[in-house]
């Protein structure tokens, strides 16, 4: 049996730090099932299919690594493509407990299905992708912070669109 997780979020755009949690979720499970979900509460920069494309084109290199949208709750994908569990990072005190209500919540919801928590890597635990999207917004590095062709991505796309 193929004990499988789901990664739910927007990767608006991916970071190394959510790459990071792909990594060391393939330590503890067969298969990571990245999840591109659309929030109404975000207007993100990409569209679904460009994040799409730039997680296959980094964690979907990996063939453990599966990369998919969903519409919907994540407890009702998770149940559909037969995972386990739902994967979550954490970064700060702040985080967890926003988290904890949305465990919870899927708790209540699918009492089958765990949620997980990983703590982000020391190195990316300031990286966030409001933050990402802030500093190529007015030009600054990004280098570390993203995968080279994210990094690309996200020049053209300010290029295409003045700062607001």
């Amino acid at each position: 049996m193929t004990r499988r997780i789901v990664y739910p979020g927007t990767f608006d755009p991916v970071t190394n730090g959510h790459l990071d949690l792909v990594t060391r979720a393939l330590k503890l499970f067969d298969e990571v099932v990245v999840a591109v979900g659309e929030n109404p509460l975000k207007r993100p920069i990409f569209t679904l299919n460009e994040r799409l494309e730039l997680l296959n084109l980094t964690a979907g290199r990996d063939p453990r690594v599966r990369v998919a949208s969903f519409d919907g709750l994540v407890v009702d994908f998770a149940r559909e493509i037969g995972a386990c569990a739902i994967l979550r990072g954490l970064r700060a005190v702040s985080d967890f407990d926003s988290e904890l209500q949305r465990a919870l919540m899927n708790r209540k919801l699918d009492r089958d299905i765990e949620t997980v928590f990983l703590m982000t890597g020391f190195r990316w635990i300031f990286i966030s992708s409001t933050i990402v999207k802030e500093a190529a917004q007015f030009g600054g590095s990004l280098e570390g912070l993203v995968p080279p062709i994210v990094e690309e991505r996200l020049k053209e796309k300010f290029r295409q669109r003045p700062p607001r």
